[in-house]
């Protein structure tokens, strides 16, 4: 074989290498282009769906933890501010205690002074007759009715005494009327003295009056009474009158 034949040889095979590789090129491109994928749809390395599904599933489970955690520790929070309210309240709670047993304490003093109700057989009672004690002759004054613990303790009056006269001629009664008048009550150690009010409605005309010539004094809540002579002069005749001017007012 010659040179220019081997030349020629060498050429064909070139030509043949070079039209084939030319033709996988195309083949390549060709295959490329019917492919439906697109670069948009090229997934991570080492990623399949499934693992893409996971991986968001799990992010929106953990932002749902999250939210969940801190729901839980703000319930938490309004149990203990809860908690909290009920320690203030048991602490007002305590605090009223503590002044309702002021209260019990308070009632217990007094209470606890032993002082009973003046009996009538513990008092004495007598009309005031100083010089300023005197009513009046003629128009509307008051005679004060003094009582006095004779006994030898500490006891307690107040109220309304029952005050009843009667008078010189034949002995007629006369059961005073009480005035509206609010009245408290008084402790009388032994020997003290507390007194009421009798408003009277004097006259010194010879008719139409009420001379007494004594007075029975009822203490309240006793059903015994002191007999106490009348010591000044005549009254008004009011015995059946609406509104009489001569009524009792209360103990002090």
């Amino acid at each position: 074989m010659s040179s220019c034949t081997t030349a020629r040889t060498a050429r064909r095979r070139r030509t043949v290498r070079t039209a084939a590789a030319a033709l996988t090129a195309v083949a390549g491109l060709t295959l490329t282009a019917c492919n439906g994928s697109g670069a948009d749809e090229v997934k991570p390395a080492g990623q399949s769906d499934k693992g893409m599904a996971a991986a968001e599933s799990g992010g929106t489970g953990s932002s749902s933890g999250s939210q969940s955690s801190d729901a839980k520790a703000g319930s938490g929070a309004k149990s203990d501010a809860k908690a909290g309210d009920s320690d203030s309240a048991g602490k007002q709670s305590g605090g009223a205690g503590k002044q309702s047993g002021g209260a019990s304490a308070a009632n217990g003093g007094k209470a606890g002074s032993g002082a009973q109700r003046c009996h009538t057989s513990g008092l004495k009672a007598a009309f005031a007759t100083g010089e300023d004690a005197v009513p009046d002759e003629d128009g509307t004054s008051t005679a004060s009715v003094v009582l006095t613990n004779k006994g030898s303790s500490s006891c307690v009056i107040g109220g309304f005494a029952g005050v009843d006269f009667t008078s010189e001629n034949g002995g007629e009664r006369w059961s005073l009327a009480r005035s509206s008048a609010k009245h408290g009550s008084i402790t009388l150690a032994p020997g003290d003295s507390t007194d009421f009010k009798i408003n009277v409605a004097m006259t010194k005309e010879d008719t139409g009056f009420y001379q007494p010539a004594r007075a029975e004094v009822t203490p309240p809540n006793e059903t015994k009474s002191i007999t106490i002579e009348w010591p000044f002069g005549t009254l008004v005749d009011q015995r059946g009158a609406t509104h009489p001017g001569t009524f009792v007012n209360p103990i002090g």
